[in-house]
């Protein structure tokens, strides 16, 4: 077999995995989106097939689901009789009770303890104070140059290794057919999702750490499979034979289609209840204005804000359409700041400010000597002829501070998060090209015309406030490895603020205002002014990056500061259950160094509503819902629409699948507890002293006891406010869009307002149907 086939094997066989992101941007995404171009219940049951996971919720959570009403009898009967089972519920929750899972042990639990250790050393990102020695060459390379030295394998490799990871293949499997050998690559790579992931995302990503010591799915197939064959361990995979479970498939997928259909039903009709839907404002002019992330938890945000005065809120992706990457003013490293499914085109990074360059050089030397600080300590620890004598001499030191840290995390919140940050009131953003690295606001005042109109058409932009806030989210907390989860998903898991306060600047020059104006009739007035803000999601404190500010709206600054404070408070009360000194509670919580669950991220989301503020202003949607600002009426040729379904949509579609399989399947698909984790090479997480690499979310991140469900597993409906023949010609002109319905990854609903707001469900091959009728799904193939 030619290289070039064995190569095209192993990228097929790559779809079994997806990718792992590392702690500092941890990007939920769909693990199975290797597979989308499949039906759901086919992808999921090949997943189910390869690693024994759960790929359904578990009869705990249909029974939580059931006693608590949120899977309507009419529904589930219907599914029930129109798929063959006459029984009752009650009697079908008993079947789901007697699946019993495979426990036995992993025949390759082995190898997999042996590849831990070797892909731990080598793809360390400068955790380890010792390096591995020959990284430079490759993995496949150096590892085959120590391989001897490994007491657990050195001995059985009895021939020289062969000299290319190719090579290597090509010789244990050149008896094996080109479909054996990806059925071989497959259940090798599934072995270890984690890691594989991870070595996926080096490579198509090209990391820095992977440009300088590369590692390759072929590199870690042929280490692999020599382990195993040291081992005598069977590079084939096992047959299955569990085929109980198997034929419990269909019945745990009607249970969960009952379950999706109830939510649509139940948020259909209480979207279109007379009391929802408030009437358009178009002619009031607000006070002020503000945009948040599309983010599930920007609605709570949203409607407190909404009621502390005559405030209009938009909802736009948080990486506010500046596809960037963002230079950090604390250590030179660039991060991507937009979605991962999009390129970077832009650099951002910080100037001084007139006249205040002095601050930022002294923000600069206290950034140096904390950074100092805290490597000498690293240093102190880590380095073998210092650690015990450091642990010695630091352990009352140490002890205070977690005393301290555990009594009064709260008190501690503010002075922690007093510098953070700080740079912004010394510094403005500029923006140039990627591919120049230049970064002075240099780019053609068309490309920032564009940018600035991009967000005003895909918003459905009409009246200008004085004040126009563009508010970014961010996290903080505590020990936590998957704290970057927290932040913005569109800004793949960084603040959102940069974009934030980088779209305020282009918006307020004035020739973008003037090309607006004079080629696009976009009339921004000149008393208007953008502000950049980052909203913390973790207090719903609001901070205004307002340095630049002319004093001219001091007072009206000053008024929209103290409704933020305000809104603050109501904020935490809502979401934390507190009446009083809730900001305080949530200061503790945020601080705290034993939180597990500091928030809950965007758990329980559930729907993507593309449309008017007027649909769902007078609704609490409880976190279940991203929301897209939208009006149809401005969009006549569907061009914001396109860019919405193309783009956010897609991404939703992500959060939702990561959060669906982490809750079904949290020890394969999610992180595991807490309580166990420890962080490996500075970018990932595992179990006990070694383990597959962790790559998705905590359990306390989806769950409300180890027991008991938070999140609810149900995959995204989407409701677009359009007509719905603008929905279909998208559709048909973006066949992987129209894949995502097709193969239920994705449900879509359409409220079509020249049709006095009916909604139409949308069924496959482009069939739509009142979302009330119960539909019997695809037979499983």
């Amino acid at each position: 077999m030619s290289t070039y086939i064995l190569l095209n094997t192993i990228e097929k066989a790559a779809d079994v995995v997806g990718k792992t992101w590392p702690l500092y941007s941890f990007v939920t995404s769909n693990p199975l989106s290797g597979y989308e171009n499949t039906h759901f219940i086919n992808a999921v049951k090949k997943a189910q097939g390869l690693t024994g996971s759960r790929v359904f919720p578990d009869v705990g959570m249909f029974k939580q689901a059931w006693e608590l009403g949120e899977i309507d009898a009419t529904v589930l009967n219907a599914l029930l009789i129109e798929n063959g089972m006459t029984e009752s519920p009650a009697y079908y929750l008993d079947q789901l009770e007697a699946i019993k899972y495979d426990e036995i042990e992993n025949p390759n639990h082995r190898v997999d303890k042996i590849m831990v250790k070797w892909l731990s050393v080598f793809m360390d990102e400068g955790l380890a104070e010792w390096q591995m020695p020959n990284k430079e060459k490759g993995f496949y390379k150096a590892w085959s140059i120590l391989a001897s030295y490994d007491k657990e394998i050195g001995k059985a490799l009895d021939v020289q290794l062969p000299k290319t990871n190719t090579e290597a293949l090509e010789k244990l499997l050149n008896a094996y057919s080109e479909q054996e050998q990806q059925a071989i690559f497959e259940y090798h790579l599934a072995a270890l999702p984690g890691w594989t992931g991870y070595i996926k995302f080096r490579a198509e990503t090209n990391s820095l750490w992977e440009q300088k010591y590369s590692i390759t799915l072929t590199d870690y197939l042929a280490v692999r499979l020599w382990v195993s064959k040291a081992l005598k361990a069977s590079i084939v995979p096992p047959k299955s034979t569990n085929g109980e479970l198997e034929t419990m498939l269909q019945l745990q997928y009607v249970w969960l289609k009952a379950w999706e259909k109830s939510w649509q039903q139940q948020f259909v009709t209480n979207i279109k209840s007379p009391n929802t839907i408030s009437k358009p404002t178009h002619k009031n002019v607000p006070d002020a204005q503000f945009v948040f992330c599309i983010d599930t938890r920007s609605e709570l945000i949203r409607r407190n804000i909404e009621s502390k005065g005559n405030y209009e809120t938009f909802g736009y992706a948080g990486f506010f359409g500046i596809a960037m990457d963002y230079t950090q003013l604390e250590d030179g490293i660039s991060r991507k700041s937009c979605p991962p499914i999009l390129g970077s085109a832009y650099q951002v990074s910080e100037t001084a400010q007139e006249h205040k360059t002095a601050d930022l050089k002294n923000y600069k030397k206290s950034v140096k000597r904390a950074k100092f600080t805290s490597y000498f300590l690293v240093r102190m620890k880590n380095m073998l002829p210092s650690a015990f004598g450091y642990v010695e001499g630091s352990g009352i030191f140490y002890g205070m501070s977690l005393l301290i840290r555990t009594l009064f995390p709260g008190s501690l919140y503010q002075p922690q998060r007093k510098n953070e940050g700080s740079f912004e009131n010394s510094c403005t953003p500029q923006i140039g090209h990627t591919h120049t690295k230049e970064t002075s606001i240099d780019i053609p005042l068309e490309e920032k015309v564009a940018i600035v109109k991009t967000a005003f058409d895909l918003t459905g932009w009409r009246t200008f406030a004085p004040v126009v806030v563009f508010a970014g989210h961010g996290s903080h907390s505590a020990n936590n490895p998957f704290g970057s989860s927290l932040d913005c998903g569109a800004c793949a898991a960084s603040p959102g603020r940069h974009n934030a306060r980088m779209l305020a600047k282009l918006a307020n020059l004035s020739e973008v205002r003037k090309a607006l104006r004079e080629n696009h009739d976009i009339r921004i007035p000149e008393d208007t002014v953008f502000i950049g803000a980052e909203h913390n999601t973790t207090t719903d404190e609001i901070v205004l990056f307002d340095a630049e500010v002319p004093p001219t709206h001091a007072k009206r600054l000053s008024e929209l500061k103290v409704a933020l404070l305000k809104t603050q408070e109501t904020a935490t009360q809502e979401r934390l259950g507190v009446q009083t000194k809730s900001i305080a509670a949530a200061h503790v919580k945020t601080n705290n160094w034993s939180e597990t669950r500091p928030e809950w991220g965007l758990a329980k989301n559930a729907g993507f509503v593309i449309g008017s503020r007027e649909l769902t202003k007078n609704m609490n949607l409880g976190g279940h819902c991203f929301l897209h600002s939208y009006d149809w009426e401005l969009d006549i040729e569907a061009a914001a629409l396109e860019a919405i379904m193309q783009g956010p949509m897609v991404v939703t579609q992500w959060i939702n699948n990561h959060y669906y399989f982490a809750t079904v399947d949290n020890h394969q698909y999610g992180g595991g507890s807490k309580i166990a984790h420890n962080i490996t090479g500075k970018f990932g997480v595992v179990q006990g002293n070694g383990s597959d690499l962790k790559a998705g979310l905590p359990l306390q991140s989806v769950n409300e006891t180890d027991d008991k469900m938070y999140h609810r597993p149900l995959r995204l409906s989407v409701l677009i406010q359009a007509p719905k023949e603008r929905v279909q010609a998208i559709l048909e002109k973006f066949p992987h869009l129209k894949a995502l319905l097709d193969n239920e990854w994705i449900y879509l609903m359409v409220m079509d307002p020249t049709e006095q707001n009916e909604v139409s469900l949308y069924e496959e091959h482009m069939v739509w149907k009142a979302p009330e009728k119960v539909e019997v799904f695809a037979e499983m193939v």
